[in-house]
């Protein structure tokens, strides 16, 4: 019942919520991040050591462009005013575009993703629990390549996490847990959420085995001692992170598509040329 498709719901609940003080949930936490070099010595992670895989720097398979490299924005002491308050100064793009957008990207993290193949892949239990931790996954991956985009970018990634939020309150409803024990869950979702933001880009910038040691923590909750699943997952990730970089900002600005590469492929090493979605003079 939690995987079936809330899109209504979420666009009803997104609707009303757009009219609110855009106050995000904050939380103060003090994250850990454990040692990978200990997990490593302990023997989990042997089969992943091999530093950023060779078949994601294959430049005769890979017919991608480049991205280039978003220069920071020049913003004036104004706008640096009023963001320091929390509020938002102009973007490029219309602000109501960009939240629908964001709707958007998110629905792609949870209506576009086989959850199933994950579930029997990785062993992971068919609970709400594994549903968030695999849609968690994916939507770091969005907000690690929307923040590439500048201003614009990072209010965007606000309204994906706030999207995350709003379906999984939604999605715990529909199962009938009581409001005491959705708080608590929810508390404790949020902090498993920003725990894995910084065990994954701390994954994604290092080698492979740092990488396996965030999905073990985080997705797997330490539970795996399978090291195919781990080496499956480390490459599902490297080589998502390269298709979904390989898209074009401004597209993802408008239209906030995601299109995902199967958890398992024949040819891990071919990514095709990325065909630009189409949208209208209001980017709908």
């Amino acid at each position: 019942m939690y995987r079936r498709p809330l899109q209504l719901a979420a666009r009803s609940v997104f609707s009303a919520a757009a009219s609110r003080a855009a106050a995000g949930k904050v939380l103060d936490l003090q994250v850990c991040v454990p040692a990978a070099a200990a997990l490593q010595r302990s023997g989990v992670f042997s089969p992943c050591s091999t530093v950023r895989r060779a078949l994601h720097t294959n430049t005769q398979l890979c017919s991608v462009k480049e991205t280039p490299q978003h220069s920071e924005e020049e913003v004036g002491a104004f706008t640096k005013l009023i963001e320091a308050m929390g509020f938002t100064g102009p973007l490029k793009y219309n602000k109501w575009k960009i939240k629908i957008a964001a709707l958007r990207m998110y629905t792609c993290c949870v209506e576009r993703i086989n959850y199933d193949e994950f579930f029997d892949k990785c062993a992971l239990p068919d609970t709400l629990n594994s549903w968030f931790l695999v849609a968690q996954l994916h939507v770091w991956m969005c907000l690690v390549r929307m923040r590439q985009e500048g201003r614009e970018g990072k209010y965007m990634c606000r309204y994906i996490v706030h999207s995350m939020w709003e379906d999984v309150e939604q999605r715990s409803k529909i199962m009938g847990i009581d409001a005491v024990h959705r708080k608590e869950a929810l508390k404790a979702m949020t902090e498993t959420f920003y725990a894995a933001i910084f065990g994954y880009d701390e994954g994604v910038l290092s080698d492979d085995c740092v990488l396996a040691a965030a999905l073990w923590r985080n997705l797997f909750n330490r539970q795996c001692d399978d090291p195919q699943q781990l080496e499956l997952l480390v490459e599902y990730v490297r080589k998502q992170m390269q298709f979904i970089d390989s898209l074009d900002g401004d597209d993802l600005l408008l239209t906030g598509e995601v299109k995902w590469r199967p958890l398992v492929e024949e040819n891990a090493q071919s990514i095709l040329k990325v065909s630009r979605p189409t949208y209208n003079d209001t980017g709908l």
